[in-house]
């Protein structure tokens, strides 16, 4: 950048209401100590989660709708925005401001950079490691999953790039959709060799119970004894396939966690943490429920949240986190520990901007050698985007959109259904939409697309069911993810409502939806052992090469009725 371009997007900074350190941000500087963190207490974990195998670094801009209900309104992790930089202490414009919110983001990204990527992150894990002897690093899970790459070397690039990074212990959820047999080969092999421990109390074979794999590992750190103990996705055999992993039965299982709890007590722990793929409300639950667990690290819903919720329970308090997604942040927890006791703890929740963290040598040489094959593959030009392009939040985003435009239009369809996944990088106006970009949305291994004749109760009753899943007043029924993206047929949903009837004034094209009439619905990854049909990636593309050019997405966001303060939603 010279120094005309550098003045005119400062300008833009300043207009957009960003705080001065975008300065040394521009320059390719961190603002002075904004990587620092003094050394505290005798044991450090790191925490990193839901990377969704971005290797390199990426736009991703946080949700502007993550509604909580019943006993989650008001709290975190359903803060959005402004509510969110509140409850925090978090500074408006800054540069933390950018990382936990979507405010300003296009000037923003454009002033801070890209976020995350394997090279940046190796540079900050070691930075913290220099300060920290014998400090681990935790990997939440949904790491295999979710790029070009993981999908066509079979998760084998975020294998190896994870063992570079130096993870030492790992839980799972879309690790299980390479299926059972390829989860177990490398548990057994590339992380056995590694050192990597692979914990899941909650996993059990169907027939007697066993653990599949280890519930949790003991470590010994600056002669702490720690324990962490594992917890996969709970649904995960309902949220995915089940015929990928037929044999294994996953649930909370509370009664397992606090068994597990007791006997690493008992054989001398002084820590005991979990690390969790459950989703941060069911957290929050279980750690109201089980009795001595100091730290939950969560997963699986994507909040960044900058300071740990302290939940009280029978035996004191757990600490409950969660670190974001797509490798844009990790979390340090220190703990200091004395006479077999925790006596105080401090943690943050450290954004990767890449701009401002040198790329390690020998994990960017990995990595080109990783995408290497598959360079011209990746880099295919598939259109234009005029818009910003981005999945995260309840509802709908605009690539979402996207793809049920893409659905409807190639498939000849009425409507279109596309699932609420939480991953998916961002894309901002002017950016090409190259063939990586598109898988970073559809790189799964059930892509095939479908087009149903469906009767309009079927359609309603489908988006009951998954609306249930989301906005269910107990934690335990939420079973992850966002709202079923729906393209084509508007309609009303009250969250607070009841199963059945949460969904409401669906019109398609102007007119009601008829409960007897016929529709056809395209859509995309079925869960049926089987299920034929074009991949969502040739689906799309098709669209794309055709456009060539996206602009004005229209976004089919629903009339949301009686969340008029909710602190989760601002539209």
């Amino acid at each position: 950048m010279n120094r005309r371009e550098f003045l005119q997007v400062l300008a833009a900074a300043s207009a957009s209401g960003l705080a001065l350190d975008s300065r040394e941000a521009l320059a390719g500087k961190a603002p002075a100590h904004y990587y620092d963190m003094p050394a505290f207490g005798n044991v450090s974990l790191m925490h990193m989660t839901d990377c969704h195998a971005q290797l390199k670094p990426i736009w991703f801009r946080e949700p502007n709708v993550n509604l909580g209900v019943a006993g989650a309104v008001g709290r975190a992790p359903h803060l959005v925005g402004e509510h969110l930089l509140k409850a925090f202490n978090v500074k408006p414009g800054s540069m933390d401001a950018h990382a936990f919110t979507y405010l300003n983001f296009e000037a923003a990204a454009r002033t801070y950079g890209k976020v995350g990527g394997f090279a940046h992150l190796k540079t900050l894990v070691d930075k913290v490691r220099a300060t920290r002897p014998g400090s681990l690093l935790m990997d939440g899970g949904d790491t295999w999953q979710g790029s070009a790459t993981a999908l066509w070397t079979n998760a084998q690039d975020m294998v190896d790039a994870c063992i570079a990074l130096g993870v030492n212990v790992m839980t799972p959820h879309w690790e299980m959709t390479y299926g059972a047999a390829r989860v177990q080969e490398i548990v057994n092999g590339d992380f056995k060799k590694a050192g990597v421990d692979f914990v899941a109390q909650n996993v059990v074979t169907n027939d007697f119970g066993d653990q599949v794999f280890q519930p949790y590992v003991m470590k010994v750190i600056n002669g702490v004894q720690v324990a962490i103990i594992g917890q996969a996705f709970p649904y995960t055999p309902i949220a995915n396939p089940r015929w990928m992993v037929p044999d294994w039965s996953f649930g909370i299982r509370d009664e397992n966690m606090q068994k597990f709890v007791d006997e690493a007590r008992a054989k001398g722990a002084q820590v005991v943490v979990v690390l969790s793929h459950n989703g941060m409300d069911v957290d929050l639950k279980m750690a109201g429920r089980v009795t001595g667990i100091d730290a939950i690290f969560g997963g699986h819903t994507h909040d960044g949240v900058p300071q740990p919720i302290e939940v009280k329970n029978a035996g004191g308090v757990t600490l409950v986190t969660n670190a974001g997604s797509n490798g844009k942040f990790l979390g340090v927890m220190d703990f200091d520990v004395k006479g077999g006791k925790i006596r105080g703890w401090k943690y943050r929740l450290l954004p990767v901007f890449s701009n401002l963290l040198a790329a390690d040598p020998k994990m960017e040489a990995l990595i080109n050698t990783i995408r290497k094959p598959f360079e011209a593959r990746l880099s295919e030009k598939l259109a234009v985007s005029e818009d910003l392009l981005y999945r995260r939040g309840n509802f709908n985003g605009t690539y979402d959109q996207m793809i049920c435009d893409a659905l409807m239009k190639v498939k000849g369809a009425d409507a279109a259904f596309s699932p609420g996944f939480r991953w998916g990088t961002s894309l901002l106006p002017g950016d090409v939409i190259t063939m990586e970009q598109l898988m970073d949305q559809v790189a799964i291994t059930y892509p095939q697309t479908s087009l149903t004749n469906m009767k309009g109760e079927q359609i309603k009753t489908i988006m009951e069911d998954v609306c249930d899943n989301l906005f269910n007043a107990d934690p335990y029924y939420q079973q992850g993810g966002d709202m079923v993206r729906v393209g084509g047929i508007q309609y009303s949903v009250t969250p607070n409502a009841t199963i059945g009837n949460r969904i409401g004034d669906m019109t398609l094209r102007g007119k009601a939806v008829d409960p007897n009439k016929t529709y056809k619905v395209a859509g995309w990854a079925p869960v049926a052992e089987g299920a034929k049909g074009t991949p969502i990636w040739e689906v799309v593309a098709e669209y794309l090469r055709d456009v060539k050019v996206v602009k004005q997405v229209k976004l089919n966001q629903p009339k949301v009725i009686g969340m008029g303060n909710n602190p989760g939603m601002v539209l």
